[in-house]
C-alpha cells in the first residue's frame, strides 16, 4: 500500500494559476490525479507513469501539466488558466504497476489514494 498525501489547493480567481504537489511513500509505477466536483463523480485528470508517460484527460488537455519526480517521489500538477469548473476536490492516486494508455484514467486501476485536496476557482 502507497500513502500519498497532497497539498497546493486554494481559492483562485478564473484565469489564474495553481500548484498541487503529492508526495507518496512506497513504489507505484503510475501516479495520477482525480478530481470530484460536489454532487458529481470522480473524473480522472492525468497520470505519469514511471517511465515517463503521461496521460491526460481532454477536459484539461492544453492547461493542466503533470510532472513526476522519481527521486524525490514527487508528482505536481500545474493548473493554468483555470475555470470555475475546475473547482472540486483534487485527489492523488497511485497503482503499484504500471498502466498502459487504455486504463491510465482509470480510478478503480488505482488502490492508493490520498485524502484530497480543496480547489476552488470562483470571481
Amino acid at each position: 500500500q502507497v500513502q500519498l498525501v497532497e497539498s497546493g489547493g486554494g481559492s483562485v480567481q478564473p484565469g489564474e494559476s495553481l500548484t498541487l504537489s503529492c508526495v507518496y511513500f512506497g513504489s507505484a509505477g503510475s501516479v495520477a490525479w482525480f478530481r470530484q466536483a460536489p454532487g458529481k463523480g470522480r473524473e480522472a485528470v492525468a497520470s505519469a507513469a514511471d517511465s515517463g508517460l503521461r496521460y491526460y484527460d481532454e477536459s484539461i488537455k492544453g492547461r493542466f501539466t503533470i510532472s513526476r519526480t522519481s527521486a524525490k517521489n514527487t508528482v505536481t500538477l500545474q493548473m493554468n488558466s483555470l475555470k470555475s469548473e475546475d473547482t472540486a476536490m483534487y485527489y492523488c492516486a497511485a497503482a503499484s504497476s504500471f498502466l498502459p494508455p487504455s486504463i491510465s484514467l482509470v480510478a478503480s486501476k488505482y488502490t492508493s489514494w490520498g485524502q484530497g485536496t480543496q480547489v476552488t476557482v470562483s470571481s
